[in-house]
């Protein structure tokens, strides 16, 4: 893979998006084409896959259970359905766990997504349990650097840690984040990723002491884009939940035809002639 003035501009655009002081970036996750082009039309400046979502679509469920060749084919269809960059949910590599990592397999994961032409990676540490070890992760983390770094392209590394969510670690997850974050940072990481914490104040500490772009995970009943900002979040995403509210739609649609033959749950849907618009049609 040798890099591309696309795939340069991109990398460089989407860095710019996490500067501290400007708004946030707010990453509305996607899982196909037709959900990226949608994304992009509503005024997005960047676009993230979700590996949940993309898991679900093609009946696999989530957690590393998705055989990276079509998780790498989903993310061809969607850079090439938008002219934004794009952000690339890996879970831990597709390259194994703990005690069967094959670092051949991860450093083919990276290339494949920058061959894919997407300029930034989620990379977690939840593949294991307990947590993946801070020297191991170091160990992944440096690796995909290196592999990025000699195809020419400065991705951007959002290296997510699951101390809070997992409750591995209740007693001392603040504590542990922290150190985490340090180590990760240090072994080439561009920003830190801690799902399960909307708490402002929290937030806001976490924001404060780790030395770089602070993404959190929204939903509903999660403080708002502004608030959080307030806070120090310098990235909102939501992960598979726009994929769990599409298909909830799906759902009560399903329910409603097959029940009482009712349409009106098919009320507000895009017209034909503006989907096939998405793609030029």
């Amino acid at each position: 893979m040798t890099n591309t003035p696309s795939s340069t501009a991109n990398a460089a655009a989407f860095h710019a998006l996490h500067q501290a002081g400007s708004l946030p970036l707010v990453l509305v996750n996607v899982w196909d084409a037709a959900s990226a082009r949608l994304v992009e039309e509503a005024g997005a400046s960047a676009i993230a896959t979700s590996s949940s979502a993309i898991s679900w679509s093609l009946g696999f469920p989530d957690g590393n259970r998705l055989p990276r060749v079509l998780a790498i084919d989903a993310l061809k269809r969607i850079v090439a359905a938008t002219s934004l960059p794009v952000t690339a949910d890996i879970e831990t590599g597709y390259a194994g766990s703990s005690g069967n990592y094959d670092d051949g397999l991860l450093r083919e994961t990276i290339r494949a997504v920058l061959d894919a032409g997407a300029v930034g990676v989620n990379f977690e540490d939840s593949g294991d349990h307990p947590l993946t070890s801070v020297g191991e992760q170091c160990r992944r983390l440096n690796l995909i650097r290196e592999t990025a770094a000699a195809a020419g392209v400065e991705l951007f590394i959002n290296a997510r840690t699951d101390t809070f969510l997992s409750g591995n670690h209740r007693e001392h997850a603040f504590e542990e984040t922290l150190v985490r974050a340090e180590a990760y940072l240090a072994a080439g990481a561009s920003g830190i990723f801690v799902p399960g914490v909307t708490d402002l104040h929290l937030l806001h500490e976490l924001g404060r002491s780790i030395a770089a772009p602070l993404n959190a995970l929204a939903g509903v009943g999660a403080p708002s884009v502004a608030e959080l900002h307030d806070a120090g979040v310098q990235r909102i995403s939501i992960g598979g939940n726009t994929a769990k509210a599409a298909y909830a739609t799906v759902s009560r649609v399903a329910v409603q035809v097959l029940g009482d033959g009712n349409w009106s749950e098919l009320a507000g849907a895009r017209s034909h002639d503006a989907m096939d618009a998405l793609f030029g049609g």
